[in-house]
Protein backbone atom coordinates (compact mmCIF):
# COMPACT_ATOMS: atom_id res chain seq x y z
CA UNK A 1 0.00 0.00 0.00
CA UNK A 2 1.34 3.63 -0.98
CA UNK A 3 2.44 5.94 2.08
CA UNK A 4 -0.38 8.70 2.20
CA UNK A 5 2.65 10.87 3.17
CA UNK A 6 3.17 13.56 0.72
CA UNK A 7 6.25 13.45 -1.58
CA UNK A 8 6.15 17.54 -1.61
CA UNK A 9 4.16 19.96 0.44
CA UNK A 10 4.33 23.57 0.66
CA UNK A 11 2.13 24.74 3.27
CA UNK A 12 1.51 28.73 3.40
CA UNK A 13 5.17 29.47 1.96
CA UNK A 14 6.13 33.00 1.50
CA UNK A 15 9.31 33.56 -0.26
CA UNK A 16 11.71 36.58 0.95
CA UNK A 17 11.41 39.49 -1.43
CA UNK A 18 15.23 39.92 -2.24
CA UNK A 19 14.77 37.06 -4.23
CA UNK A 20 13.22 38.39 -7.23
CA UNK A 21 10.24 36.59 -7.20
CA UNK A 22 7.60 39.03 -7.75
CA UNK A 23 5.28 36.60 -5.55
CA UNK A 24 4.53 37.55 -1.76
CA UNK A 25 1.53 35.45 -1.40
CA UNK A 26 1.70 32.47 0.06
CA UNK A 27 2.52 29.16 -1.96
CA UNK A 28 0.27 26.20 -1.35
CA UNK A 29 1.00 22.66 -3.35
CA UNK A 30 0.54 19.13 -2.16
CA UNK A 31 2.12 16.63 -4.63
CA UNK A 32 1.29 13.07 -3.37
CA UNK A 33 3.23 9.76 -4.34
CA UNK A 34 2.67 9.08 -8.38
CA UNK A 35 1.71 12.28 -9.26
CA UNK A 36 3.20 14.69 -11.38
CA UNK A 37 3.00 18.31 -11.47
CA UNK A 38 2.79 21.29 -14.68
CA UNK A 39 3.84 24.60 -13.04
CA UNK A 40 3.91 27.51 -14.65
CA UNK A 41 4.84 30.85 -14.81
CA UNK A 42 5.61 33.96 -17.05
CA UNK A 43 9.72 34.27 -16.37
CA UNK A 44 12.14 31.50 -16.20
CA UNK A 45 13.62 32.92 -13.05
CA UNK A 46 10.62 32.43 -10.77
CA UNK A 47 10.85 28.90 -11.60
CA UNK A 48 14.17 28.33 -10.36
CA UNK A 49 13.48 30.18 -7.54
CA UNK A 50 10.63 27.89 -7.36
CA UNK A 51 12.76 25.15 -7.63
CA UNK A 52 15.05 26.18 -4.91
CA UNK A 53 12.02 26.33 -2.57
CA UNK A 54 10.86 23.08 -2.74
CA UNK A 55 14.44 21.71 -2.69
CA UNK A 56 15.02 23.25 0.79
CA UNK A 57 17.81 25.77 -0.85
CA UNK A 58 16.03 28.47 -0.06
CA UNK A 59 13.96 29.09 3.20
CA UNK A 60 10.79 30.48 3.26
CA UNK A 61 9.95 33.63 5.01
CA UNK A 62 6.74 32.30 6.82
CA UNK A 63 4.98 28.81 6.33
CA UNK A 64 6.58 25.72 5.89
CA UNK A 65 7.99 23.20 2.77
CA UNK A 66 8.52 19.86 3.98
CA UNK A 67 9.60 16.73 2.24
CA UNK A 68 9.03 13.51 2.65
CA UNK A 69 6.80 15.05 5.13
CA UNK A 70 10.04 16.67 6.74
CA UNK A 71 10.30 20.63 7.19
CA UNK A 72 13.34 21.52 5.61
CA UNK A 73 14.31 24.15 8.24
CA UNK A 74 13.66 21.83 11.35
CA UNK A 75 16.65 19.21 9.35
CA UNK A 76 20.78 19.26 10.34
CA UNK A 77 22.70 20.24 7.26
CA UNK A 78 24.12 16.72 6.54
CA UNK A 79 20.09 15.31 6.82
CA UNK A 80 19.37 17.91 4.38
CA UNK A 81 22.61 17.35 1.72
CA UNK A 82 21.29 13.09 2.37
CA UNK A 83 17.50 14.00 1.36
CA UNK A 84 18.15 16.35 -1.26
CA UNK A 85 20.20 13.06 -3.03
CA UNK A 86 16.64 11.78 -3.55
CA UNK A 87 16.13 14.53 -5.68
CA UNK A 88 16.52 14.84 -9.54
CA UNK A 89 17.04 17.90 -10.68
CA UNK A 90 17.30 19.50 -14.77
CA UNK A 91 18.63 23.48 -14.07
CA UNK A 92 17.80 25.93 -16.68
CA UNK A 93 21.24 27.14 -16.26
CA UNK A 94 22.80 23.89 -16.99
CA UNK A 95 24.77 23.96 -13.59
CA UNK A 96 27.60 21.98 -15.27
CA UNK A 97 31.23 21.74 -14.11
CA UNK A 98 32.65 22.93 -17.37
CA UNK A 99 36.13 20.92 -16.59
CA UNK A 100 34.91 17.74 -15.85
CA UNK A 101 33.39 15.53 -18.88
CA UNK A 102 29.56 15.05 -19.08
CA UNK A 103 29.75 11.50 -17.86
CA UNK A 104 31.65 12.92 -14.24
CA UNK A 105 28.87 15.69 -13.99
CA UNK A 106 25.78 12.79 -14.48
CA UNK A 107 27.57 10.47 -11.66
CA UNK A 108 29.20 12.81 -9.23
CA UNK A 109 25.99 13.52 -7.29
CA UNK A 110 24.78 10.14 -6.56
CA UNK A 111 28.45 8.85 -6.31
CA UNK A 112 28.72 11.45 -3.43
CA UNK A 113 24.84 10.59 -2.04
CA UNK A 114 24.43 6.97 -2.89
CA UNK A 115 25.95 3.76 -1.53
CA UNK A 116 25.02 2.04 -4.74
CA UNK A 117 27.64 0.01 -6.68
CA UNK A 118 29.44 2.50 -9.12
CA UNK A 119 29.69 0.07 -11.95
CA UNK A 120 25.25 -0.61 -11.12
CA UNK A 121 25.05 3.42 -11.48
CA UNK A 122 27.06 3.69 -14.36
CA UNK A 123 24.95 0.87 -16.05
CA UNK A 124 21.82 2.37 -15.11
CA UNK A 125 22.76 5.55 -16.44
CA UNK A 126 23.76 4.29 -19.92
CA UNK A 127 20.56 3.30 -20.05
CA UNK A 128 18.95 6.27 -19.49
CA UNK A 129 21.45 7.56 -22.03
CA UNK A 130 20.57 5.28 -24.50
CA UNK A 131 16.36 5.84 -23.32
CA UNK A 132 17.15 9.81 -24.01
CA UNK A 133 18.69 9.45 -27.61
CA UNK A 134 22.54 9.30 -27.01
CA UNK A 135 24.12 6.58 -28.41
CA UNK A 136 26.28 6.48 -24.57
CA UNK A 137 27.34 8.44 -21.25
CA UNK A 138 29.42 11.57 -23.13
CA UNK A 139 32.94 11.55 -21.89
CA UNK A 140 32.99 15.15 -23.76
CA UNK A 141 33.10 18.36 -21.81
CA UNK A 142 29.99 20.10 -21.57
CA UNK A 143 30.83 22.74 -23.75
CA UNK A 144 31.72 20.48 -26.61
CA UNK A 145 28.44 18.88 -26.83
CA UNK A 146 25.16 20.78 -28.69
CA UNK A 147 22.34 21.99 -27.04
CA UNK A 148 20.49 18.96 -28.09
CA UNK A 149 22.69 16.08 -26.59
CA UNK A 150 22.54 18.48 -23.08
CA UNK A 151 19.00 18.35 -22.97
CA UNK A 152 19.51 14.88 -23.22
CA UNK A 153 22.41 14.08 -20.28
CA UNK A 154 20.74 16.85 -18.30
CA UNK A 155 17.36 14.22 -18.30
CA UNK A 156 19.80 11.43 -17.63
CA UNK A 157 21.10 13.00 -14.47
CA UNK A 158 17.52 14.31 -12.84
CA UNK A 159 16.14 10.68 -13.58
CA UNK A 160 19.46 8.63 -12.40
CA UNK A 161 19.46 6.71 -8.74
CA UNK A 162 15.39 6.47 -9.00
CA UNK A 163 14.82 9.76 -7.04
CA UNK A 164 11.72 10.01 -5.16
CA UNK A 165 11.13 13.67 -6.54
CA UNK A 166 12.35 15.27 -10.22
CA UNK A 167 12.59 18.91 -10.60
CA UNK A 168 12.45 19.67 -14.46
CA UNK A 169 12.85 23.45 -14.98
CA UNK A 170 11.49 23.16 -18.97
CA UNK A 171 13.78 25.44 -21.65
CA UNK A 172 11.50 26.45 -24.80
CA UNK A 173 14.29 24.99 -26.61
CA UNK A 174 14.34 21.28 -25.14
CA UNK A 175 14.03 19.08 -28.24
CA UNK A 176 13.14 16.09 -25.88
CA UNK A 177 10.51 18.04 -24.20
CA UNK A 178 7.37 15.98 -25.60
CA UNK A 179 9.29 12.77 -26.42
CA UNK A 180 7.62 9.09 -25.33
CA UNK A 181 11.14 8.58 -23.56
CA UNK A 182 10.46 11.51 -21.60
CA UNK A 183 6.75 10.11 -20.87
CA UNK A 184 8.38 7.13 -19.75
CA UNK A 185 10.40 8.70 -17.32
CA UNK A 186 7.84 10.44 -15.71
CA UNK A 187 5.40 7.42 -15.26
CA UNK A 188 8.31 5.22 -14.25
CA UNK A 189 9.14 7.66 -11.35
CA UNK A 190 5.34 8.06 -10.68
CA UNK A 191 4.74 4.06 -10.38
CA UNK A 192 7.72 3.33 -8.39
CA UNK A 193 5.72 6.13 -6.01
CA UNK A 194 8.07 9.30 -7.00
CA UNK A 195 6.62 12.54 -8.27
CA UNK A 196 7.72 15.21 -10.68
CA UNK A 197 6.98 18.87 -11.15
CA UNK A 198 7.72 19.66 -14.41
CA UNK A 199 8.23 23.67 -14.42
CA UNK A 200 7.80 25.51 -18.02
CA UNK A 201 7.40 28.97 -19.29
CA UNK A 202 3.75 30.08 -20.06
CA UNK A 203 2.71 29.16 -23.57
CA UNK A 204 6.03 26.72 -24.26
CA UNK A 205 3.83 23.56 -23.62
CA UNK A 206 -0.20 25.05 -24.31
CA UNK A 207 -2.14 22.38 -26.17
CA UNK A 208 0.56 19.28 -25.97
CA UNK A 209 -0.77 16.18 -24.07
CA UNK A 210 2.05 16.37 -21.09
CA UNK A 211 0.52 13.74 -18.19
CA UNK A 212 0.49 16.26 -15.50
CA UNK A 213 -2.12 15.51 -12.77
CA UNK A 214 -2.17 19.12 -11.78
CA UNK A 215 -1.55 21.58 -13.70
CA UNK A 216 -1.04 24.90 -12.11
CA UNK A 217 0.06 29.04 -12.98
CA UNK A 218 2.65 30.33 -10.71
CA UNK A 219 1.55 34.20 -10.83
CA UNK A 220 1.76 37.24 -8.23
CA UNK A 221 -1.69 35.40 -7.17
CA UNK A 222 0.27 32.59 -6.14
CA UNK A 223 -0.35 28.60 -7.19
CA UNK A 224 -3.56 28.27 -8.81
CA UNK A 225 -4.57 25.18 -10.45
CA UNK A 226 -5.66 25.21 -14.22
CA UNK A 227 -6.71 21.84 -14.13
CA UNK A 228 -6.24 18.80 -12.15
CA UNK A 229 -6.75 14.84 -13.20
CA UNK A 230 -10.29 13.62 -13.53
Amino acid sequence: MRSETPILELAMAVVEPELDLAINVPLSLRLQPGECALVEAADSRELAIFADLCSGLIEPRSGEVRFLGRDWQELPDDYTAAMRGRIGRVFTSGAWVPFLGVQTNILLPLLHHTRQDRDDLRREALALAQQFGLPGLPLDRPGDLSPADLDRAALVRAFLGEPLLVLVEDQSGMSVRFSSAVFNAIAATCDRGGAVVWLARERTIRGAAFPASQHLRLSNQGLALLRAAA
